[in-house]
């Protein structure tokens, strides 16, 4: 085997997670050299033309991908989803100031997991006024109520709701976007799609802004892609916000700033954008989001059905079907002797990265794009076999 060969893994963790090989080893080639320059893609100016193109065919992938329509902007930003918690409420409150005479807006949250209820505690910790309209807490993140349950949203001050698209850690996934019926017109949408961006067909124009760390479903950690409508861009400027006692956002992360300079204001990190156009690569190549999103409907039905059929053994906290991730699929055992026993004879079949969040425990099987549905067939095996194994 060569140096850039290994063989195929069955690696389920939920990010940073599992890239496809052939991308990964022309991004090695691509980091020793690049575009015939003799310099590698992580050597080469952020703003020189070739990493231009790289950013612009990134974001023209994405657009075509999920038909990102004209009224929205796509960007890239230095970090990841918690960068997204403080950017979103810092950029959207500024363009709420802008349309409303400097009037202080709130933002709206629905707590459906731990990284939605980090999101929220991050905005109210910066100063921002919160409404939690919806709490699973009580049910421990097991449903998502439908949205005529949620906390009706006070349409004459709110600037945003936000939601988390799919929650890893509790294994969550919306499965339709807020209507008229309970979104008041002028209040923006914004969901952390991190886990699950590109594995489905959405309609963009229903989000404000869309934001998703590339470590799990798109490439490796550090960049996160952001899709953004452009009237938000207009903003309220420094002296108007300092007026209204709003906080400013660091320059870094600010939106219109952003785009003015094709994500190139700071240093982007153009190797892990060239990591993305390679997926995205990849991900056209294939068939596109039609194709990955019946491959992914498949690989969770075929492992939901694994774990349902033997439901004496192993317990799925999402009861409600559908609400169930199509990403994360969490479930646990009676005891921690027997959740041991599990990963050991999954690692025995190199299965990984299978273990629970650690605030949480049990059992996480993630299974992005990147993940065969024949590495979730012997991870079906592998259920089944226990559970023959441990029959009553």
């Amino acid at each position: 085997m060569s140096i850039l060969e290994r063989e195929e893994p069955h690696y389920f963790g939920a990010g940073p997670a599992l890239l496809p090989s052939d991308v990964l080893k022309q991004a090695a080639l691509d980091l020793i050299s690049y575009d015939g320059q003799n310099l590698g893609i992580g050597e080469i100016s952020h703003r020189s033309k070739p990493a231009i193109k790289v950013i612009d065919d990134t974001k023209a992938n994405i657009k075509k991908l999920i038909n990102v329509p004209d009224t929205h902007e796509i960007f890239f930003m230095q970090g990841g989803g918690t960068t997204g918690f403080s950017s979103i409420v810092y950029n959207l409150m500024a363009h709420y100031a802008k349309k409303n005479n400097l009037k202080k807006g709130k933002a709206a949250y629905a707590v459906t997991g731990g990284w939605s209820k980090k999101a929220a505690e991050e905005a109210q910790r910066l100063g921002f006024d919160v409404d939690v309209v919806f709490n699973g807490k009580d049910k421990k993140f097991g449903d998502i109520a439908p949205f005529s349950e949620w906390k009706p949203i006070d349409k004459e001050s709110t600037a945003y709701l936000y939601l988390c698209d799919n929650e890893t850690v509790h294994g969550n996934e919306f499965r339709s976007t807020p209507d008229s019926s309970y979104l008041p017109e002028g209040v923006e949408l914004v969901a952390d799609m991190s886990s699950n961006i590109l594995s489905k067909d959405i309609d963009v124009s229903k989000y404000g802004v869309i934001m998703a760390g590339a470590q799990k479903n798109l490439g490796l950690a550090g960049l996160t892609i952001y899709i953004v409508k452009k009237s938000l861009l207009e903003q309220a400027s420094d002296d108007e916000l300092k007026q209204a006692d709003i906080p400013l956002c660091p320059i870094a992360f600010h939106y219109p700033t952003v785009v003015a300079n094709n994500s190139a204001y700071n240093t982007i990190p153009i190797f892990t954008c060239q990591i993305l156009k390679l997926v995205t690569d990849k991900l056209i190549k294939e068939g596109g989001i039609e194709v990955i999103e019946k491959t992914n409907a498949h690989k969770a039905e075929i492992l939901y059905g694994a774990l349902d059929k033997h439901s004496g053994l192993f317990n799925l906290p999402v009861k409600n079907h559908a609400v169930r991730s199509r990403m994360n699929v969490v479930f646990t055992l009676p005891t921690e002797e027997l959740t041991e026993e599990f990963l050991k004879k999954a690692l025995d079949k190199k299965l990984t990265g299978l273990k629970g969040h650690r605030s949480v425990g049990g059992i996480r099987a993630s299974i992005y794009n990147a993940v065969s549905t024949h590495s979730v067939e012997l991870l079906v095996d592998c259920i089944n076999e226990f559970a023959a194994s441990h029959k009553a």
